[in-house]
């Protein structure tokens, strides 16, 4: 499997109430020169984290130790911006498995939805609702489930309906990848190719 599967998320949120977070704040350019997924998670936000002495922002979300958890939840268009890759990785290795928004980039989202980061796009209002109640309750806990595409403030029963392509869906419940969903088909493939006239 290329990433863990994705079926049922219960977790508390990291709230990021800001709109039009792009890539390059996601993370910087210049630390794009790896190629492989690993230790981008290190620099996720880095210019909001860190100082440039490389000390804490204490006031940067990621560096509150009030909030904590696997759900990212962000303001409206949320992941704008160069098509970098990268940014998912940083988020997946970060060790979230789900970032909230009212609305993605196109580009952002499917890389999210190709390593392994569950993209909820929830509409305006409900999005309100999650960050009130966050702010009510730092420990407010939010459960995602992608069978039934439902994400639910558990605290309070509130709950919505997000839409998800239905191949990318079946990759994340399994945890694939593009090459793992063509491999797991092999057969069929080969199949076909057979009884297929030239």
């Amino acid at each position: 499997m290329a990433y863990d599967s994705f079926k049922k998320l219960k977790s508390t949120v990291v709230p990021l109430p800001i709109e039009n977070v792009d890539t390059d704040q996601i993370i910087p350019a210049r630390f794009l020169k790896a190629t492989e997924r690993k230790g981008f998670g290190d620099n996720l936000f880095r210019d909001w984290r860190y100082n440039q002495d490389n000390t804490l922002k204490l006031d940067f979300v990621l560096n509150n130790p009030i909030y904590s958890g696997k759900i990212l939840v962000g303001e409206h268009n949320f992941g704008s911006g160069s098509s970098r890759e990268h940014a998912a990785w940083a988020v997946y290795d970060y060790g979230f498995r789900c970032v909230v928004s009212s609305f993605f980039a196109d580009i952002f989202k499917n890389n999210c939805l190709n390593v392994g980061v569950l993209p909820v796009q929830v509409s305006s209002d409900f999005l309100k609702i999650i960050f009130q109640s966050v702010d009510q309750d730092p420990k407010t806990d939010l459960t995602v489930d992608l069978p039934s595409q439902k994400i639910m403030i558990n605290s309070t029963g509130e709950s919505e309906i997000f839409n998800i392509n239905s191949y990318k869906k079946e990759n994340m419940l399994n945890g694939y990848d593009d090459i793992d969903y063509l491999n797991n088909i092999k057969a069929e493939i080969s199949n076909f190719a057979s009884n297929t006239p030239l």
